[in-house]
């Protein structure tokens, strides 16, 4: 009796037949279907030894069943994604669910390099500065209402600019009279010291430091010949047209001082407090000279 060739699984003859070979085994073409072939995900039915199969992430497809899930296209040859595991072709999914470059209103395609920003989506090369035009890609900008700008731009537009080098401030300075100044701008007309943070005054609506504003304007004192500035609390006497710093309104005979307390001034010269036992007619020139200059009521009674 000859030997026999049967398919391996259901003993049939193979004589004459077509037949697969599989781990040495034959087996008839049903039977490699039935045993080996993979089931198609789209229309559940074996993918036969002779069709073209399709997989994507572990599972398979006829050919004829790879198809976009929203405009049937076939997506054998096609680039594709995948959405909450349906197919789709790359036109579908764009028009469903990429953004639209709100600069040139195209679709942002899938793995295209974009920015977003405030709920909005450009193209990297549509997202530009408005006023130069150039890309602004990773660099840092300056929003204003619908518009963007690069920093540079905006600072030139927008910034404000020092009243003296009439450049643009991008941060600190200084605010004098409502009006923007470099830190190293603001200085004492004069001496050209910097004024920021420190006490200063104006004249003629320029800014001077206290001490060449006391050197250049400020009334000297009769007795030490040094400004009376007034600055930081201080406190003078005026008297006649001429000032005192308030240490230095003294005696000229004994130094003492008379500030709050009676005086005369002797024949134009220096202050003299309230005299005691002096010749009749020097009381007399003094008391005449008392009346004009009113002297207080306590002084005139003592005399």
């Amino acid at each position: 009796m000859a030997d026999r060739f049967d398919c391996d699984n259901c003993k049939e003859s193979l004589y004459g037949r077509k037949y697969i070979q599989s781990d040495d085994s034959p087996y008839c073409i049903p039977c490699y279907d039935s045993l080996f072939s993979n089931t198609c995900d789209e229309c559940k039915e074996l993918i036969g030894h002779d069709a073209r199969e399709l997989f994507y992430e572990d599972r398979h497809y006829h050919e004829h069943c790879f198809r976009c899930f929203r405009c049937d296209r076939s997506l054998a040859d096609e680039p594709f994604t995948s959405q909450d595991e349906a197919l789709l072709c790359n036109d579908c999914y764009c028009n469903e669910f990429s953004s639209k470059c709100v600069a040139c209103d195209k679709i942002v395609m899938p793995g295209t390099r974009k920015l977003e920003y405030a709920g909005s989506t450009w193209h990297e090369g549509c997202f530009i500065c408005h006023s130069c035009e150039q890309p602004i890609g990773s660099k840092s900008f300056i929003p204003d209402k619908d518009e963007h700008y690069c920093v540079a731009c905006y600072e030139d537009k927008f910034a404000p600019r020092c009243t003296r080098c009439k450049k643009t401030l991008s941060k600190g300075g200084v605010t004098y009279r409502d009006e923007p100044w470099h830190k190293e701008c603001f200085v004492c007309t004069s001496c050209k010291t910097q004024l920021a943070g420190q006490h200063f005054t104006s004249r003629d609506d320029s800014p001077y430091c206290l001490k060449c504003f006391g050197n250049l304007y400020a009334k000297k004192c009769e007795a030490c010949t040094k400004p009376i500035t007034g600055f930081g609390g201080g406190k003078y006497i005026s008297f006649e047209d001429r000032q005192w710093h308030q240490p230095c309104f003294t005696c000229s005979e004994c130094s003492v001082s008379l500030v709050g307390a009676g005086f005369f001034p002797y024949r134009g010269q220096d202050l003299v407090p309230r005299m005691q036992q002096q010749p009749l007619h020097a009381i007399e020139e003094l008391l005449t000279m008392f009346l004009l200059v009113h002297v207080p009521t306590c002084a005139l009674t003592k005399l």
